[in-house]
């Protein structure tokens, strides 16, 4: 019996053609995610992480199989999934931090007047620590405070599922601890599912319930692993190492 708060995916795969070459990017892809789960994705580069959590936000679409959430199949983009990805340049330019989350509940008609946008930007501002920054312009940002507008502008309109596709991998070691932290403290008091592709096999043990290792040529589940440790978890501890 399907729990319809699941994420599914059946017998995924996704080819791409370079001239008269077929490359399977992914081949077979079936896992299910839990409602409230926090998974990593981790394997080397080329193996169709990313490519995989494309397809789940629906920009992309399987070659073959199929992706279901809350039983519905997933065929384009919905504000049920949003995206953080790794680049500092998705914020707008032109709007200060708090137009950038206003905007995103705007066009997802998740708030219907200025001042309701404005009461759950300033809430989500609040939330990712960065209240007393509403007026700055995404270049009056570093990196990381990029990124927590990112994640808060993403939750404003409070999805079910939140892929983060390496959203720390450009940041430096102490403000990827940090902001890992913060991730956990957002999910916990959300409850939100959430996906999230790393490299970075210590930041898979720090985060995830589960560690969906991929395969390369093609990507393949080579392995879940149900990540044991008790939270919080630091890499300094003996259970960690």
């Amino acid at each position: 019996m399907i729990n319809h708060n699941e994420l599914v995916i059946e017998n995924l795969t996704k080819t791409f053609y370079a001239g008269d070459r077929r490359i399977n990017a992914l081949e077979q892809i079936n896992f299910k995610v839990k409602s409230g789960e926090l998974i990593n994705l981790i394997g080397p580069s080329g193996c169709g992480k990313s490519t995989l959590l494309r397809c789940i936000a629906g920009f992309e679409k399987p070659t073959e199989g199929r992706i279901k959430l809350n039983g519905q199949q997933i065929d384009a983009p919905g504000v049920e999934r949003m995206m953080v990805f790794q680049s500092f340049d998705q914020l707008f330019p032109w709007f200060t931090v708090l137009e950038n989350i206003m905007f995103a509940l705007k066009v997802t008609k998740m708030a219907d007047t200025t001042g309701k946008r404005k009461e759950i930007a300033c809430a989500y501002l609040e939330m990712v620590g960065l209240a007393g920054f509403a007026g700055f312009y995404p270049h009056q940002l570093s990196g990381g405070m990029k990124q927590r507008v990112a994640i808060a502008r993403a939750l404003s309109v409070r999805p079910q599922l939140l892929l983060m596709d390496e959203p720390f991998g450009s940041l430096d070691a102490m403000t990827r601890l940090t902001l890992q932290e913060e991730l956990i403290r957002i999910w916990e008091e959300t409850k939100v599912t959430i996906i999230f592709v790393t490299h970075n096999i210590e930041e898979a043990i720090i985060l995830g319930d589960r560690i969906v290792v991929l395969g390369s040529n093609p990507g393949r589940i080579k392995e879940v692993i149900t990540n044991k440790l008790a939270r919080p978890r630091s890499p300094e501890s003996k259970e960690f190492n």
